[in-house]
């Protein structure tokens, strides 16, 4: 299959994460080193206060760390299933209209796959900011993920 063919990561999320696909999530950048993910502002995922629903923003999060993970570990599923293991959340300012979710890994991808490769559990987090448009960051998001190797 060529480069051409082959689908992003955010069409790969898209397709096999429905609230992705119901958030209407938008995938802008996808790298071992970086995801970004939009939030568009929707009336249906407003909150009492008319911003973005925290869980939209959790999920919006949670995306993004998805994201980097598939972009730094995709090649590995044969070998390893990602997973979440845990989540931290921390709401610091109002949002409101379209946000943005930017992961960053918090351990080296060569780090990680030297544990896998050790036979090991590898353990890595996942820091996400969450900002408004104009640049204001409405919260923070830790994701601890796992590659729990295949049986």
């Amino acid at each position: 299959m060529s480069s051409e063919t082959m689908p992003t990561i955010g069409e790969m999320m898209a397709a096999s994460v429905p609230m992705a696909r119901t958030l209407n999530l938008e995938f802008t950048e996808t790298t071992a080193e970086r995801a970004v993910v939009r939030l568009p502002d929707q009336p249906d995922f407003h909150n009492h206060v008319g911003g973005p629903h925290a869980g939209a923003m959790f999920t919006l999060a949670e995306s993004a760390s998805g994201a980097i993970v598939m972009a730094a570990f995709g090649s590995r599923l044969s070998r390893a299933v990602p997973l979440a293991v845990r989540a931290e959340i921390g709401y610091k300012k109002l949002a409101m209209g379209p946000v943005t979710a930017t992961a960053e890994l918090g351990r080296p991808v060569d780090e990680v796959i030297a544990e896998l490769d050790e036979g090991k559990r590898p353990e890595f987090p996942v820091n996400i900011a969450i900002t408004r448009e104009d640049g204001a960051v409405t919260g923070e998001m830790s994701i601890i993920w796992t590659l729990r190797p295949n049986s």
